[in-house]
This record gives C-alpha cells, structure tokens and sequence, in this order.
C-alpha cells in the first residue's frame, strides 16, 4: 500500500515528538508502578497497622501494655530487644478479626502484582492494549485495599484490640491506641493506585487518539520499528 508524503511525515512526527516522550512517562509509571506492589506487601505483612500511645501510667495497678498490631501479628514490648509476637505470618493465618481485612489486601496485592507481570506483553500486545490492562487491574487494586481501610476500623472492637488497647477500644475507636504507619501507607496506596490507573488510560488513550485513522496503521509500523 503507497503512503502520501504528507501522512509519511505526520507519522514521523508523531514518532519523534510523542513516542519519545510518552517512552519516557511509560517508563516511570512502570517504576511507580512497582513500587506500589512493593509497597503493598509491606502493608501486608507489617504488624504496624495499629499501636500505643505513649501515656504515663498511674496508680498501683498493672502497667498497660506497650506494643502494635498487624493483619497477621500482635507484637508487645518486653524485657528483649525482640518483641514478644503473637501469630504467624508464615501460616497465612490472619487475626480472626481481621481475615476479610487480609483477604482485601492480598487480592490487591494480587492485582497489582498481576499488573507489573502484564508489563511483559509489551513485546507481544499493542501498547495501547497492555495499559489499559494494568489500569483496570490497578484499578482493582486501589478498590479492595480502599475497602480494606474501610473495614478494619470497623473490627476494632475484638479480643487482640482489647487486650492491647484497653476496654475502651470500639468500631472506630482505637482506645488507647492509635493508626501506625502501616495502616497510613494502605491509604497512600489508594491514591497511588488511582493515579497509576488514570496515568495508565490516559497513555492508552494517547495511543490512538493523536493520530486520524487512516494513519494509524502506519504508525503502528513505525512504533513496531523503533
């Protein structure tokens, strides 16, 4: 098929303006990319969602406990350099109260993970196509860990709560406790899957839409050169 001059130079045009420079953000949105899925298997397996606050204790009575909690582990301070845990993240047993929490997570996890896998078909798939895969996937991702952030406030008011923060631990009530870094990082990771995604549709959708039909073929066979 004979290709006009003036569609030869659109087409380069767009290789030499656009291919590079959305190189270069597909680059870092795959580096971004994963660092998210890094980021959430520390979210995972970090018993630091929940711990004590710093209070003086007063009276005769037993000291309070000192210590956090995780999806997996409760660790409280003692005499050792080591914290005394309870619970075993090598079982993949969550807390009792917070098995939907951990089941959420790890399915993020999943998705994100499958996302950073899906990076592969670039060498196979349109490029176009691979995005707006990892975005729906990221999607996902950001979805079940904002239900996971939803849900684990609600299951506050359980016996490893009490035991650590006190009888005054309720539904979004954390006692004597507060949120620890962990749980923190879960909600930034929220964000950061929202803008990984939109960043992924907005490439995907750049792909083609620069570009008028008849010359999208053409392109393509640049791109395919490069």
């Amino acid at each position: 098929m004979s290709v006009s001059p003036a569609l030869a130079d659109l087409s380069r045009l767009y290789q030499t303006e656009f291919v590079r420079s959305a190189r270069a953000v597909g680059v870092l949105w795959a580096v971004c990319t994963l660092c998210f899925a890094i980021i959430q298997v520390v979210v995972l397996v970090q018993p630091s969602w929940i711990g004590t606050t710093e209070t003086r204790h007063q009276g005769a009575g037993p000291v309070p406990p000192s210590g956090t909690l995780g999806l997996f582990e409760v660790c409280v301070e003692s005499d050792w350099p080591v914290p005394d845990c309870r619970g075993r993240l090598s079982s993949l047993s969550p807390l009792p109260s917070f098995q939907s929490v951990a089941v959420l997570v790890g399915v993020s996890l999943w998705a994100v993970w499958t996302s950073v896998l899906c990076l592969c078909l670039f060498r196979f798939c349109s490029a176009a196509t691979v995005y707006k895969i990892c975005a729906w996937l990221q999607l996902t991702a950001g979805f079940c860990l904002a239900l996971a952030c939803l849900l684990f406030p609600d299951s506050w008011e359980s016996p490893e709560m009490r035991a650590l923060c006190g009888d005054s631990v309720g539904s979004f009530s954390p006692g004597n406790c507060s949120v620890h870094w962990a749980y923190i990082l879960a909600i930034l990771g929220i964000l950061d899957a929202a803008i990984l995604a939109t960043l992924a549709f907005v490439l995907a959708n750049r792909q083609d839409a620069l570009l008028p039909p008849d010359a999208k073929e053409v392109t393509t066979g640049l791109l395919m050169s490069a």
